[in-house]
Formats: C-alpha cells, sequence, structure tokens
C-alpha cells in the first residue's frame, strides 16, 4: 500500500513538472504579434543600410557572411541567414539593434519579405 501512494504521489509530481514546461498558458507574444506589416523601402532597408553596409561587413563586393547587402534582391536571397542572426543577437557585430528593430526585421521576414 506504501510503494502505491508513493507511485501515485511521484507520477503526480512528474505529471506537474512536465505540464509546467510545455510551454505555459500561451501568453508570451511572439515577436510579431502587434507589429504592422513592415516594408522593406521603409522600414528594412535603412536598418540594413544602417548596421550593416559598413565598409568592413557588408557592403558591396563584401565576402563577409551571405555576401553584400546593398539591395532588395542580396537581402532577399539572404533572408533566412539575416533572420536566423538577427534573432539570436549576433548581428550587428559592431552594434546593438533595439527590440523595435529587430522585430521590424524578424517580421519583415516571417511576413515573405515583400518588396514594398
Amino acid at each position: 500500500m506504501k510503494i502505491t501512494s508513493s507511485l501515485a504521489f511521484i507520477l503526480s509530481i512528474l505529471i506537474i513538472l512536465i505540464s509546467c514546461s510545455k510551454g505555459g498558458s500561451g501568453n508570451n507574444p511572439t515577436a510579431c504579434d502587434g507589429v504592422a506589416n513592415k516594408a522593406y523601402a521603409a522600414d528594412v532597408a535603412p536598418l540594413i543600410q544602417t548596421f550593416c553596409n559598413q565598409s568592413a561587413c557588408h557592403n558591396a563586393g563584401s565576402t563577409n557572411g551571405p555576401g553584400p547587402l546593398t539591395n532588395y534582391a542580396e537581402v532577399f536571397n539572404a533572408r533566412s541567414n539575416i533572420r536566423g542572426q538577427v534573432q539570436a543577437g549576433l548581428m550587428p557585430q559592431n552594434s546593438t539593434l533595439t527590440t523595435a528593430q529587430r522585430n521590424t526585421i524578424i517580421c519583415w521576414i516571417d511576413a515573405g519579405a515583400p518588396n514594398n
């Protein structure tokens, strides 16, 4: 009888621990929750030009990472790499994006990286 109660207690604790580690209540917003659709020309390109097109980073002729990021086609082709680096906080190397700036880039990519 004592083994049965101990086993029931242990199983109850395990169930509680597992349920707490499965993502919680779902109240954690994603980076794009509440973020308006972002436009490449108005929102993303200025960030890329300011933070990425530095002389030693992703300017014309660059061989760093995905290469140059000087126009829409180059940024679009590198979008997966850009998203991963920005989300992980690894880029830009010599600066830090604000949460709003990071979300602008990530949400634009998640929306299909439109040329708008």
